[in-house]
């Protein structure tokens, strides 16, 4: 089997969907289609279960998945060790974010680099859509999201920094001129939907407003570029982190704060079966510097 297909076996595993793993690999679904059922000519059997509404593993799937995984991560790994000993550095660390202000984290980037001065951190976009694809995949190491975190295969660790929450609308919006907004203002309007999964959107936009009124969800978006255009013109609003106020200054929006939401609490999270002692010394980092006030 050649190491493209055993790729294209393991991400459409994950993805379980043809057109996500065709995008996710830069190729086409057609190869895609190509790759699997080479395989299962190979093997003799359905690897996947597949109709026109769903595609699942089969107990044979499965299986081959579970032991192509390990070595195929130890084979990247290997691969990404030689990488890193032409270069001169001894070890590299992948940090994914949801949010956009890799500026304001620099004192903890800074005072793990001037201990490990032999790790390269390299910085990923994870986004909102799917926060934990990139940490399941294995393409980042450790994640900086919002609390909370309830995944039963992921490890919540320290809490890196906290800052309020404002309402993010057009400028020209009714509510841009106020000094502050309540939760209860979201059932008079409509706001974004997109981010998963649920509960951890909920805590962000929430279902109900405090009294009980419904909030209504209208655009999904994926990325906070999205966004931008639909909330200048008025079409929703949408509760925000304040470090928008800096990355997304811009004369068509405005924030405004949102007097009786939580305190936003964002904290590292890694997959727990793939623990490194590098990942426990970020962590352990964060945690002798304390959460940064934003």
């Amino acid at each position: 089997m050649e190491l493209r297909d055993i790729e294209i076996f393991l991400t459409l595993a994950e993805e379980l969907h043809f057109g996500r793993t065709a995008e996710r690999l830069h190729v086409t679904p057609a190869r895609v289609s190509q790759a699997i059922k080479k395989q299962e000519r190979r093997i003799g059997t359905a690897l996947f279960e597949r109709d026109n509404r769903r595609v699942a593993l089969t107990p044979i799937g499965r299986q081959l998945f579970d032991d192509l995984q390990p070595m195929y991560d130890g084979l990247r790994a290997g691969i990404e060790r030689a990488v890193l000993a032409a270069r001169g550095t001894t070890n590299v660390l992948r940090l994914g974010l949801v949010n956009e202000n890799p500026q304001d984290l620099r004192p903890l980037f800074d005072m793990f680099r001037a201990g490990h001065a032999g790790c390269e951190l390299q910085l990923r976009y994870a986004g909102f859509a799917d926060p934990f694809r990139l940490l399941r995949s294995g393409e980042i190491d450790l994640l900086i999201a919002w609390l909370p975190v309830r995944e039963t295969d992921l490890t919540v660790g320290p809490v890196v920094f906290t800052e309020p929450l404002v309402l993010a609308v057009g400028s020209e919006h009714p509510l841009a001129g106020r000094d502050s907004v309540s939760l209860e203002d979201l059932g008079d309007e409509v706001v974004f939907g997109g981010a998963k999964p649920d509960y951890w959107r909920n805590w962000l936009v929430p279902t109900h407003t405090p009294s009980g009124r419904p909030v209504r969800i209208g655009p999904t978006v994926s990325t906070s570029a999205e966004m931008i255009p639909l909330l200048a013109n008025g079409e929703a609003v949408s509760p925000a982190f304040a470090h928008s106020i800096r990355y997304f200054a811009r004369p068509d929006l405005a924030y405004v704060p949102i007097h009786d939401a939580p305190l936003g609490r964002w904290a590292l999270v890694w997959r727990t079966a793939t623990e490194t002692e590098l990942i426990r010394t970020f962590a352990e980092t964060a945690r002798t510097l304390g959460p940064l006030s934003l």
